[in-house]
């Protein structure tokens, strides 16, 4: 069993709590931990409760981590509403930052694989109380742009970089002081969460209804499956959304079927409050998924969660 301390942003795009259902039915992860960051007021951190709940799992501890007060955001980040996703309200769970950091340095300490699935802002704090710490953290990133994606899926640029980017000040700590894995937007939206899915979901346990019942809010107010679904080649025209954050989860966790990497020497810099990454011989040793067969991932996906 590996250890896996997840620290997310839960609440907002969907595909957090997709990997939060994941690393739940996977045999071989032992969710030790949930960390929220850019919380509001510990919503997020609520809504991570809810979900463990729903899945029998209400020993694994949740601490509210950086609040959106901080600052540090840019653009701040919001949640939709919580009526329309979530099937009764949830009670918000804010608590102490310095406690967030401390289960944080605890998960690190205990080898455990930390998987972070939203902006890198507790980690860079983390760094900040404990310089150096992040160097022997064993950590795998959802993010990262060092490669455009294929054509035939969407040509986002650096900017799209959501994790990053929302942050980038502390993603520059990050990648600057650590040596993750990266799991980089360019592999990520090769996956898909589709409707064809949905039947499936909701005929399994109460998390995965969840996410059916959160999928169909999602595909009205995003409108992915015509903006992306008919438009790229590469994708199913059903495409609801993309499963960025368990892709990288999976990937903490050893998968390694149809998955290609790297090891890259990195160098990222902040230009114009955007950060940029390049190949450079003086950067940071890193190793970056450069391939995957995205849709093999998803059904692999949908089975784990359905069990």
């Amino acid at each position: 069993m590996l250890g896996i301390h997840l620290d997310t942003d839960i609440g907002g795009d969907i595909d957090d709590l997709c990997a939060l259902a994941m690393l739940l039915n996977c045999p071989g992860a032992d969710l030790r931990a949930i960390t929220t960051v850019s919380d509001d007021g510990g919503r997020r951190a609520g809504y991570a409760r809810y979900a463990l709940r729903l899945a029998g799992r209400a020993d694994v501890p949740v601490a509210a981590g950086a609040d959106i007060s901080l600052g540090c955001y840019c653009p701040t980040p919001g949640l939709p509403d919580e009526a329309t996703y979530w099937p009764e309200p949830v009670l918000p769970a804010p608590g102490p930052l310095d406690r967030t950091l401390t289960l944080l340095e605890r998960s690190i300490r205990e080898n455990a694989i930390i998987v972070a699935i939203g902006p890198y802002t507790n980690l860079a704090l983390l760094e900040q109380r404990a310089p150096g710490i992040l160097r022997s953290a064993r950590l795998c990133l959802m993010g990262g742009y060092v490669f455009p994606p294929r054509t035939g899926f969407p040509a986002w640029g650096p900017d799209m970089d959501w994790n990053v980017q929302v942050d980038a000040r502390s993603a520059h700590v990050v990648l600057r002081c650590a040596a993750p894995t990266l799991v980089p937007l360019s592999v990520t939206v090769e996956t898909a969460l589709r409707r064809a899915d949905l039947p499936t979901l909701r005929q399994a346990g109460p998390l995965a209804q969840l996410i059916a019942h959160q999928a169909e809010a999602f595909a009205e107010d995003e409108g992915i499956e015509a903006r992306y679904g008919r438009t790229c080649t590469g994708l199913p025209d059903d495409t609801i959304n993309f499963l960025h954050d368990p892709l990288a989860c999976a990937v903490a966790l050893g998968w390694d079927e149809t998955v290609k990497t790297s090891e890259l020497r990195l160098r990222s810099e902040i230009v114009d409050g955007l950060l940029y990454q390049r190949i450079d011989h003086g950067g940071v040793p890193t190793r970056v998924v450069t391939q995957v067969d995205g849709a093999y991932f998803s059904e692999l996906w949908l089975r784990t969660v359905v069990g």
